[in-house]
Protein backbone atom coordinates (compact mmCIF):
# COMPACT_ATOMS: atom_id res chain seq x y z
CA UNK A 1 0.00 0.00 0.00
CA UNK A 2 1.36 3.42 -0.80
CA UNK A 3 0.76 6.79 0.81
CA UNK A 4 -1.94 7.65 -1.76
CA UNK A 5 -4.19 5.07 -0.10
CA UNK A 6 -4.09 6.83 3.28
CA UNK A 7 -7.54 8.18 4.07
CA UNK A 8 -8.29 11.41 5.89
CA UNK A 9 -9.18 9.51 9.07
CA UNK A 10 -5.74 7.83 9.23
CA UNK A 11 -6.82 4.42 7.94
CA UNK A 12 -5.18 2.59 5.05
CA UNK A 13 -7.05 0.09 2.88
CA UNK A 14 -5.41 -3.31 3.28
CA UNK A 15 -7.60 -5.43 1.01
CA UNK A 16 -11.00 -5.58 -0.69
CA UNK A 17 -12.53 -9.06 -0.55
CA UNK A 18 -15.43 -10.45 -2.55
CA UNK A 19 -17.03 -13.26 -0.54
CA UNK A 20 -17.37 -16.53 -2.49
CA UNK A 21 -18.81 -18.76 0.22
CA UNK A 22 -20.07 -18.65 3.79
CA UNK A 23 -19.92 -21.57 6.18
CA UNK A 24 -21.62 -21.68 9.56
CA UNK A 25 -19.08 -21.74 12.36
CA UNK A 26 -19.33 -22.74 15.98
CA UNK A 27 -20.33 -19.27 17.14
CA UNK A 28 -20.71 -17.37 13.88
CA UNK A 29 -19.58 -17.71 10.29
CA UNK A 30 -16.49 -18.36 8.19
CA UNK A 31 -16.35 -16.28 5.02
CA UNK A 32 -14.07 -17.31 2.17
CA UNK A 33 -13.19 -15.10 -0.77
CA UNK A 34 -10.58 -13.61 -3.02
CA UNK A 35 -9.07 -10.17 -2.92
CA UNK A 36 -8.17 -7.89 -5.80
CA UNK A 37 -4.65 -9.32 -5.40
CA UNK A 38 -6.12 -12.77 -6.35
CA UNK A 39 -5.08 -14.19 -2.97
CA UNK A 40 -7.50 -16.29 -0.93
CA UNK A 41 -8.81 -14.81 2.31
CA UNK A 42 -10.64 -16.33 5.26
CA UNK A 43 -12.65 -14.10 7.60
CA UNK A 44 -14.03 -15.52 10.82
CA UNK A 45 -17.01 -13.75 12.36
CA UNK A 46 -17.88 -14.57 15.96
CA UNK A 47 -21.24 -13.61 17.46
CA UNK A 48 -21.99 -13.35 21.17
CA UNK A 49 -25.67 -14.18 20.68
CA UNK A 50 -27.21 -17.54 19.82
CA UNK A 51 -28.89 -17.82 16.41
CA UNK A 52 -31.77 -20.10 15.53
CA UNK A 53 -31.44 -22.15 12.34
CA UNK A 54 -33.63 -19.86 10.22
CA UNK A 55 -31.79 -16.67 11.29
CA UNK A 56 -28.44 -18.37 10.68
CA UNK A 57 -29.55 -19.40 7.18
CA UNK A 58 -30.81 -15.91 6.26
CA UNK A 59 -27.75 -14.17 7.68
CA UNK A 60 -25.46 -16.63 5.86
CA UNK A 61 -27.21 -15.90 2.56
CA UNK A 62 -26.84 -12.16 3.10
CA UNK A 63 -23.14 -12.47 3.96
CA UNK A 64 -22.58 -14.59 0.83
CA UNK A 65 -23.64 -11.56 -1.23
CA UNK A 66 -21.24 -9.19 0.52
CA UNK A 67 -17.93 -7.53 -0.18
CA UNK A 68 -15.56 -6.48 2.61
CA UNK A 69 -12.96 -3.74 2.78
CA UNK A 70 -10.36 -4.29 5.48
CA UNK A 71 -8.61 -1.16 6.75
CA UNK A 72 -5.97 -0.53 9.38
CA UNK A 73 -4.96 2.62 11.19
CA UNK A 74 -1.62 3.70 9.84
CA UNK A 75 -0.14 5.93 12.51
CA UNK A 76 3.27 4.85 11.25
CA UNK A 77 4.19 3.95 7.67
CA UNK A 78 4.08 0.25 6.89
CA UNK A 79 7.46 -1.34 7.51
CA UNK A 80 9.28 -3.37 4.90
CA UNK A 81 9.62 -7.04 5.78
CA UNK A 82 13.29 -7.15 4.85
CA UNK A 83 15.26 -3.97 5.47
CA UNK A 84 17.86 -3.19 2.82
CA UNK A 85 21.25 -4.70 3.53
CA UNK A 86 24.22 -2.47 4.00
CA UNK A 87 27.50 -3.40 2.45
CA UNK A 88 30.45 -3.82 4.73
CA UNK A 89 33.92 -3.29 3.46
CA UNK A 90 36.61 -5.60 4.65
CA UNK A 91 39.77 -3.69 5.33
Amino acid sequence: MDASQLRDDGFVAVVDIEVDSVQPGRSGFVLLGRGADRAEYRLEMHLDIPLDRQTQTVLGEMLAQSEWRILRRASNPLLRKNPPRTRRTVG
